[in-house]
């Protein structure tokens, strides 16, 4: 995938981020684990897609006007048929009609195994430069603002304190049996963000924002199942 291209795109087009699919590809192509996915059109593409992808399956929306897709009913998950899948896009496209008219297609993917749902993400500080960000996801993130930042490029060693530091890093660890998360799978992705060939040096002056929330921290990998990048229209 040609990033650079994929982002001047977007900003010719008027737009001031990637949508969920090109920002997966680009993730992608920095070498993060992305669910499997097609672009469909509209409802009666269900089947075909079906057939090309592993159940349980989940579908999105897509379009510029929506963020915050759950919020509005955008989001299906667990479909297991291709009647499943037909009836949760025509949901989604009822669901989304009081919001845009624009909409772009939807997403469907394979579900992710279950694990741990963290959030790495990155900005640019106006006196630091880039920065990027790690914590639990959910309320650790809303509620206990449980994060921690190092300014870029970190080194392995940056990425495994960032994780040391959280106050929940004992969830991540198997806490009252839970899963034990895969800590070498997220040093692995917070270089990929922050580290010295990371995207946010990569697309420094291009991006002035990562968001992957969650990615799916399991005992073995790590997935992201969501990708928002915000760009630099300047």
């Amino acid at each position: 995938m040609d990033v650079n291209a994929c982002i001047a795109d977007a900003v010719s087009s008027g737009r001031d981020t990637l949508d969920e699919g090109n920002g997966k590809k680009v993730l992608g192509s920095f070498g993060i684990k992305v669910p499997q996915s097609l672009l469909v059109p509209g409802p009666d593409a269900a089947g075909d897609a079906f057939s090309q992808l592993q159940a349980p399956l989940v579908a999105k929306i897509v379009s510029p006007d929506i963020i915050h897709k759950s919020d509005i009913g955008g989001v299906k998950v667990g479909l297991d048929s291709a009647e499943s899948l037909e009836q949760a896009l025509r949901e989604i496209e009822t669901a989304a009609k009081p919001h845009t008219d624009n909409i772009g297609g939807y997403l469907v993917e394979e579900m992710a195994p279950k694990g741990h749902e963290v959030v790495v993400g990155g900005s640019t500080d106006q006196t630091f430069g880039p920065i990027v960000m790690f914590g639990l996801g959910g309320i650790f993130v809303e509620v206990l603002a449980d994060v921690a930042f190092r300014i870029c490029p970190i080194t392995t060693l940056d990425a495994q304190e960032m994780i040391d530091e959280l106050k929940t890093v004992k969830l991540l660890r198997g806490a009252r049996g839970g899963i034990v998360a895969s800590e070498d799978a997220i040093v692995d992705t917070l270089m990929k963000v922050g580290g010295e060939e990371g995207m946010m040096l990569a697309l420094e002056g291009k991006v002035t924002e990562i968001d992957i929330n969650p990615l799916i921290v399991s005992e073995s990998e790590a997935v992201a199942v969501d990708a928002r990048f915000v760009l630099n229209k300047d």
